[in-house]
C-alpha cells in the first residue's frame, strides 16, 4: 500500500449531512476522478453544469428518501451508503470509502500500538452464498501471535469466536480481534480451496515494525517488514552495523512487505541509487506527477557489494519500487516469486474523525518508465516452496485440530538436536515433510522465547539467496538481468506472436 504525504484539509461533518455530501464532490476535481484528461476547455461549460446537475440529484435523492422511507432511517446510514457507491462506482480496489474500522487502522499503523492478533486483514463488502465474505489475511506482522501461529497472507478467517465472519461487518471483526492483552481469541483458518483447521492466538501488545537485521556469515540480511517514517534510519543503521562487521554481500528481504509511504521507499532506494530516476507517478492531474531522482550525496551503500533482493506474491507497493529501482539499475539480483501487482498511489483524505475516503491519484512507473500494475515484478531466480499434498493437508488440519505443539513444546530452550528428533516423531502420525514439522516446532518455541529473524533449515528462498549472492559471476549476473521494460515488450512481442498465429490458423 502507497500512500502520498502532503497536507489536505479535513472536512467536517456539519448538521446537514446533504451539505457535507455536497462539499466532498466539489472539492474532487470531477466526477469522473480517474478519466486520463481533463475535459477540453470548449466543453467546459456543459461538463460543469452536467456535473452540478448530478450533484443536485444526488442531494435531491437524499432528501428524497429520508423523508418518505417507510421507516424513519438514520442520515447516517444514507450518507455511508451513497460514499460507499461514490469510491465503489470507480472500480478501483484501492479506492474506498473508509469508515471508522479502516481510518483506525491507519491511525494503528502510523502511530499507535493495541492489543491484537497482528493480523492485517481485507474483507468484500458483497456476501453471497456462492462468494462468502470471510476476512483474509493480507500479512501477518513479525513476531506476533497471528506471525507465530503460522498463519500466512491469503489464509482466509472463516470464524472468529465461533462468529461467521462473513455474516459481520470490518469494524465487529476488529472488535473480536482486539482486546486485553493476555486474553485469547478462537479463529477457524481456510488456506486454499478446502484445507482448515483451528488457531488459538492469545492477544499481545501490536507495534508496527519495521526493519531487522543480521549477518549471516559476511551476508548482511536486511529485512524490511514495512515502509514507514522510520525506515530510512532503520536501514541506515542496518547498513552502518554491516560495514562495522566488513559485510561482502548483502540480502535486503522483501517478502510479504505491503509497502507504506513513497517518500519512506524513496529515501532507502536512494541509499543504494545514486543517480537517475527511482520511481515516478503520473496522473491526469499535473501537481500529482513528479520524478524522485537519486542523489549521490544521500547515497551511503558502499559500491561492489553483490545485492540478492528477495521478493514473493507478498510483496507489494512500495517494496515492488525497490525491487523495481534496483532491478532496472543492474543493482541486484532478484530471487523469489512474482510480486504482488500494485503500481498505484493512494491519498487519504479525512472526512470527519471517524470516516474518510482513500482514493488513487496517480500511477507509478519505475525507473525504465513501466508500470507494474496487475503485472508485478518476476525474479530473476524464480524459487517456489513445494505445495502440500493431499494427505499432507489432511495431516496438516490434523496436526492443528490435536494441538500438539502447545502440549510437546514447552522448554523455550528446545535445542535443534530435540527439534529434529520430535519432528521425527510427530511425523509417525502427522505424515508432513519433516522440514515443515521442524519449522511448526520452531515457531511454537518462538512464543516464548526470542523469536529467530531467519530459518536456514526451512527458507528455501533465502538459501538460494546466499548462494546467489557469493558466485563469481555476480556481476555478470546482475547487468544481464533484463529491465523491467524490457521483459514486458518481449512479453508483448510473445502475445503478438500468438495472436498472429492464432489468426493464422
Amino acid at each position: 500500500m502507497i500512500h502520498s504525504v502532503k497536507n489536505e484539509k479535513k472536512f467536517w461533518a456539519g448538521t446537514l449531512l446533504i451539505v457535507l455530501i455536497s462539499l466532498v464532490l466539489v472539492f474532487l476535481p470531477t466526477v469522473s476522478v480517474f478519466s486520463q484528461t481533463a475535459p477540453k476547455s470548449d466543453d467546459n461549460a456543459s461538463y460543469n453544469a452536467k456535473k452540478r446537475q448530478y450533484i443536485d440529484m444526488l442531494g435531491s435523492v437524499f432528501d428524497f428518501v429520508h423523508r418518505n422511507y417507510v421507516d424513519e432511517v438514520d442520515p447516517e446510514i444514507l450518507y455511508q451508503g451513497a460514499m460507499k457507491g461514490l469510491m465503489d462506482s470507480l472500480e478501483d480496489p484501492y479506492t474506498t470509502y473508509m469508515d471508522l474500522s479502516m481510518t483506525r487502522d491507519i491511525t494503528d499503523t502510523t502511530s499507535g500500538n493495541f492489543g491484537g492478533v497482528g493480523l492485517q486483514i481485507t474483507k468484500a463488502v458483497e456476501s453471497t452464498p456462492e462468494k462468502p465474505a470471510y476476512v483474509e489475511v493480507s500479512h501477518p506482522m513479525e513476531d506476533t501471535p497471528g506471525y507465530l501461529a503460522g498463519i500466512q497472507p491469503q489464509d482466509k478467517i472463516i470464524s472468529i469466536n465461533e462468529t461467521d465472519t462473513s455474516t459481520i461487518t470490518m469494524d465487529e471483526v476488529l472488535n473480536l480481534l482486539r482486546g486485553e492483552i493476555g486474553t485469547t481469541v478462537d479463529l477457524v483458518i481456510r488456506r486454499g480451496e478446502t484445507m482448515e483447521f483451528p488457531v488459538t492466538l492469545e492477544r499481545a501488545l501490536i507495534e508496527v515494525p519495521t526493519v531487522k537485521f543480521a549477518m549471516i556469515g559476511a551476508t548482511g540480511y536486511l529485512r524490511i517488514i514495512e515502509f514507514t517514517p522510520q525506515t530510512p534510519q532503520r536501514v541506515q543503521e542496518a547498513l552502518d552495523s554491516f560495514q562495522k562487521a566488513n559485510f561482502s554481500s548483502l540480502i535486503i528481504d522483501l517478502r510479504n512487505n505491503p509497502g507504506g509511504l513513497i517518500t519512506s521507499v524513496v529515501e532507502v532506494a536512494d541509499k543504494f541509487i545514486d543517480k537517475g530516476p527511482i520511481v515516478s507517478t503520473k496522473s491526469r492531474l499535473t501537481y500529482e506527477n513528479f520524478m524522485y531522482t537519486a542523489s549521490p550525496k544521500q547515497t551511503t551503500m558502499p559500491k561492489d557489494i553483490p545485492i540478492v533482493v528477495l521478493i514473493n506474491q507478498g510483496s507489494a507497493s512500495a517494496s515492488e519500487i525497490l525491487a523495481g529501482a534496483m532491478k532496472d539499475n543492474h543493482l541486484a539480483y532478484l530471487v523469489g516469486e512474482r510480486t504482488y501487482g500494485k503500481g498505484s498511489v493512494q491519498k487519504p483524505l479525512a472526512l470527519s474523525a471517524t470516516d474518510g475516503i482513500k482514493l488513487t491519484t496517480a500511477r507509478y512507473y519505475t525507473p525504465t518508465d513501466t508500470n507494474i500494475d496487475k503485472i508485478g515484478i518476476p525474479p530473476d531466480m524464480e524459487v517456489a516452496y513445494p505445495e502440500l499434498t493431499e494427505q499432507e493437508q489432511e495431516a496438516y488440519i490434523k496436526f492443528m485440530e490435536d494441538e500438539v505443539l502447545a502440549k510437546r513444546v514447552t522448554n523455550k530452550n528446545i535445542s535443534e538436536q530435540d527439534i529434529a528428533q520430535l519432528a521425527k516423531e510427530l511425523h509417525k502420525t502427522y505424515p508432513m515433510e519433516e522440514r515443515l514439522l521442524r519449522r511448526l516446532i520452531r515457531l511454537e518455541a518462538d512464543k516464548v522465547r526470542e523469536p529467530r529473524l531467519y530459518d536456514l533449515d526451512f527458507d528455501l528462498q533465502l538459501n538460494a539467496a546466499l548462494e546467489v549472492v557469493q558466485k563469481q559471476d555476480f556481476e555478470k549476473l546482475v547487468a544481464e538481468a533484463k529491465t523491467l521494460k524490457e521483459l514486458q515488450q518481449e512479453a508483448e512481442r510473445a502475445e503478438a506472436g500468438e495472436e498472429l498465429a492464432a489468426a493464422g490458423q
